[in-house]
């Protein structure tokens, strides 16, 4: 398989994924790092049919709310990086990060079988 020459711009643009997260639900994007925030978002539009600007993701390592017009590179977000969305709610506020984990699955007395 031969590979094509990069250009400089396409230096770093090794393909990734990131992991979008709300409630139970986990969506796994295909991106670049170059890839704005905001397209990320257009990209959920697609799949939850929720506007952009009624969308928050959220760096789950850090807390940091991410910045639309910057690249995922840029605020250091890297291949398999979770990141919690919330969506606006009636009042206008966004909902607060609600991402279940592994681990609350495990009910107590079950040694954990239910994986």
């Amino acid at each position: 398989m031969s590979q094509q020459p990069k250009s400089s711009d396409d230096e770093n643009q090794t393909e990734m994924y990131i992991r979008v997260k709300r409630n139970k639900t986990t969506y796994f994007l295909q991106c670049l790092p170059s890839e704005k925030v905001l397209q990320i978002k257009e990209k959920l539009q697609v799949l939850i049919d929720e506007p952009v600007n009624n969308q928050r993701l959220i760096l789950i390592q850090t807390g940091e709310v991410l910045d639309d017009s910057k690249s995922l590179a840029d605020q250091k977000v890297e291949n398999d990086a979770a990141v919690a969305l919330t969506l606006r709610k009636a009042d206008n506020e966004f909902e607060d990060v609600n991402v279940v984990k592994p681990d609350d699955y495990i009910r107590d007395g079950d040694g954990g079988s239910n994986w």
